[in-house]
């Protein structure tokens, strides 16, 4: 049986990443690297002249022109953080290289913190990887599907309209050759006719050939692409049509890693980053080596999220996109 490339491509070993970011100076000039790649700017005004000095053990930037002074992290996913560097960048390497979704209670024993430490930790990567897929588009051939995930209720409806489940799109971009290129996974409040025109407009580009099972209220959100085409068939026997094969398959392993990984997940409220986390991950599965460092990209660009809020659940762009196209 051949060796399937993605899942055998060498990644980023321990003595790389080690050799690479294994101490504090070097994180911070990795960070300092990845927010200011041409040099320092101001986030306050954009200017470029300044003057570095330290205060309690920490270096300042001070802007020459505004004179407002700001730190490596200030204004990035990092900033209030109490942990040192290292613990961020060995968080993002097990999130990123590893080949299954990873538990704050796995990444709590791995970097030796307190469970409440590695949560926060997770989450706060999870919504940079969020931000930074929430501008996706979908373009070509896509094919959809819905489904839902959550927890069970015994004599209760099952599918569509479940008690206690949350629902969501998956959309998958496929080559010429029928193979997955890009995905997109989004969670909605129903899959009503509003909603799911709304995420169309929001999730694929209107040159976009759509594929859906002929779910009714998709068909009216098809109105909204270049081109759509819907398969009449019996959601039991979807699986069996091959133009479905990859967005069954995409679903069913989300299923399952979410199911192995994040036990009692309260899906209402963090669905949403768990998704992100799987499209972040899928949509980079070919340059596994690249992936800590684009993580970092994305962090250093996303502002700051108090735990209050990350505790509440809901996914900053997601909530915001959705609501805005469904204007």
């Amino acid at each position: 049986m051949p060796q399937n490339p993605i899942q055998f491509q060498p990644g980023m070993s321990l003595d790389d990443f080690f050799a690479r970011y294994g101490t504090e100076a070097q994180c911070a000039a990795a960070l300092e690297a990845s927010r200011w790649p041409q040099g320092f700017v101001c986030p306050h005004c954009g200017a470029t002249a300044h003057s570095r000095f330290q205060a309690d053990g920490r270096e300042y930037w001070q802007c020459a022109q505004c004179r407002v002074q700001t730190s490596l992290t200030c204004g990035t996913l990092f900033e209030s953080s109490k942990l040192p560097l290292t613990k961020w960048f060995q968080a993002m390497y097990l999130v990123t290289q590893n080949k299954n979704n990873l538990s704050a209670l796995s990444l709590k024993r791995h970097l030796g913190v307190c469970y409440r430490t590695a949560w926060r930790l997770k989450h706060k990567l999870l919504e940079a990887m969020a931000e930074r897929e929430s501008g996706r588009l979908l373009a070509g051939v896509v094919v959809a599907d819905d489904a839902v995930v959550g927890g069970k209720r015994r004599g209760g409806k099952r599918g569509r309209g479940a008690e206690g489940k949350a629902v969501f799109i998956a959309a998958v971009e496929v080559d010429d050759d029928g193979h997955p290129r890009h995905v997109r996974f989004d969670v909605l409040p129903d899959l009503k006719g509003d909603t799911l025109r709304a995420w169309v407009r929001k999730a694929l580009d209107p040159d976009t050939h759509l594929v859906t099972d002929a779910f009714a209220s998709l068909g009216c959100a098809g109105a909204h692409v270049a081109a759509y085409g819907a398969i009449v068939v019996s959601p039991r026997k979807s699986s069996e049509i091959d133009a479905f094969r990859w967005v069954n398959t995409v679903i069913s392993n989300l299923k399952t890693a979410i199911r192995g990984t994040y036990h009692h997940v309260n899906v209402h409220k963090y669905l949403a980053r768990y998704l992100a986390e799987a499209q972040y991950r899928l949509n980079r599965r070919f340059d596994l080596p690249s992936l800590v460092g684009r993580l970092l990209h994305a962090s250093v660009r996303t502002a700051p999220s108090p735990e209050k809020w990350l505790r509440h659940g809901a996914v900053r762009t997601a909530c915001n996109d959705l609501a805005e196209a469904r204007r």
